[in-house]
């Protein structure tokens, strides 16, 4: 349903780190940005998260953040430039998050289940770029005392994976639990590179762009770009993978939902889309790092940006025509090719541009309102622990990413509704949205 204008702001306020904390190491110090965060869309990623009633106070739920914002001191900074040597950086200054509390008489359930729609920016704060604050929250309240969870962040200060773990701390501080683990704040030495640097891969062409030696495809605009929600049920997703699995004409291994059902839903955005069986088409895959990463290992908790991507290539016609098997599989072994030593090379990549070996460039992410057809670009959320935040009543009952700004955008999340089913959360062209939602779950 719809959410209407109803709600009320009843607070606005700045939320810096619990003074009952002792000072931080890093407070007022700039950290660089490194080249995984300059790589990053540079962009406010919303989020909104539903709770049924009861939950805790707004009182509770911000003086938890303000113990938790201690501990990850990027969050209450501000990008500005360092003045010794106006490098692209966080300034760790305590400037503070902020905050938006509203109410609205409606209650949870007359909203539920929240599709994607303009609306929903009602939820979350401000995400245009002239928003100064790296994180920001906004509590929902309604009537019948459940709660709408809004949060934006910026990319270029962490990515996915280090937000889930950070909103996992903050529910955790607001049940009494402390930290059990606390966040691995070192970029430097995450990026450390080799003596001599070495770039071993083409990264001026693939996560970046300069001048026209840019192999990124030219951008698009897209006049209506609809949002979209498809359920994947646990019984469809382990029907897809066990029919993957039997092919006997592409031997695979034990293939993972992400890539089983990436494949499919490359195959139904291909047909919906209408193309030609001799374009080819890619995906941009998400790479986690710190899976990759050995020597020196990462730890999981590295709090900031360690995503690179794989771009598993086909025609039309293979997509359309082979199998799903066939599909995983290129899948699959483009993104094995992602592995640390493609990371050690990002890294001297970067180590070279800080040199001046390499001129400035511009990353390859897309811009809103463009349309990446006849490609797609995938982020997988399915190993996030939405499920943990449990603010001390029970995880959410609904979470989604109220808006994809560009055409071509996918996101998988774990279902909220039955464990072992996937959301996919996608922007189409408004032409191609009723052609897909036809096929979505045909396995022809």
């Amino acid at each position: 349903m719809g959410v209407g204008s109803d709600i009320e702001t009843t607070s606005t306020s700045i939320l810096k780190p619990s003074s009952t904390s002792p000072p931080h190491p890093l407070l007022d110090t700039y950290v660089p940005l490194t080249i995984f965060d300059e790589a990053a869309f540079d962009l406010h990623v919303a989020t909104l998260y539903a709770f049924r009633a009861p939950m805790p106070t707004n009182s509770a739920m911000k003086d938890g953040l303000s113990k938790v914002l201690s501990h990850f001191p990027h969050l209450s900074g501000r990008m500005c430039p360092d003045p010794n040597n106006n490098r692209p950086s966080i300034h760790l200054n305590n400037a503070g998050v902020r905050v938006i509390e509203t109410r609205t008489a409606d209650t949870l359930a007359d909203r539920l289940p929240l599709d994607p729609s303009d609306e929903l920016a009602l939820l979350h704060p401000p995400t245009d770029a002239s928003v100064e604050y790296l994180l920001q929250v906004q509590l929902n309240r309604f009537a019948c005392g459940g709660l709408v969870i809004g949060v934006t962040s910026h990319h270029r200060v962490a990515d996915g994976h280090s937000m889930s773990g950070f909103l996992v701390r903050w529910a955790e501080e607001v049940r009494g639990l402390g930290m059990d683990s606390f966040p691995y704040l070192d970029r430097a030495a995450v990026s450390v590179p080799r003596s001599p640097p070495r770039s071993e891969f083409n990264h001026r062409a693939i996560e970046f762009k300069e001048g026209h030696d840019s192999a990124a495809p030219s951008p698009r605009s897209c006049s209506v770009i609809e949002n979209l929600v498809v359920h994947y049920s646990a019984e469809f997703v382990s029907g897809l993978k066990r029919m993957v699995s039997e092919d006997e004409a592409v031997p695979t291994r034990r293939c993972s939902t992400f890539e089983c059902l990436l494949a499919h839903v490359w195959k139904k955005i291909t047909k919906a889309r209408g193309l030609g069986e001799s374009e080819s088409s890619q995906v941009r895959v998400a790479v986690n790092g710190r899976a990759r990463m050995r020597e020196p290992a990462v730890p999981m908790e590295f709090f900031g940006n360690l995503v690179l991507w794989a771009y598993p290539r086909l025609s039309t016609g293979e997509i359309l025509k082979e199998s799903h098997a066939y599909v995983v599989k290129a899948i699959h072994d483009s993104v094995a090719k992602v592995d640390e030593a493609y990371f050690r090379s990002f890294i001297d990549f970067g180590e070279m541009i800080s040199t001046g070996e390499v001129g400035e460039l511009s990353a390859t992410a897309p811009e809103a309102g463009n349309s990446l057809c006849p490609n797609l670009e995938v982020d997988s959320w399915l190993r996030f622990n939405f499920h943990d935040l449990d603010f001390g009543t029970g995880g959410p009952c609904a979470f989604l990413p109220p808006n994809l700004p560009v055409e071509g955008l996918l996101i998988f999340v774990p279902s909220c509704k039955d464990k072992g089913a996937v959301d996919v959360f996608l922007a189409l062209s408004g032409e191609h949205v009723e052609i897909f939602k036809e096929i979505s779950h045909s396995l022809d």
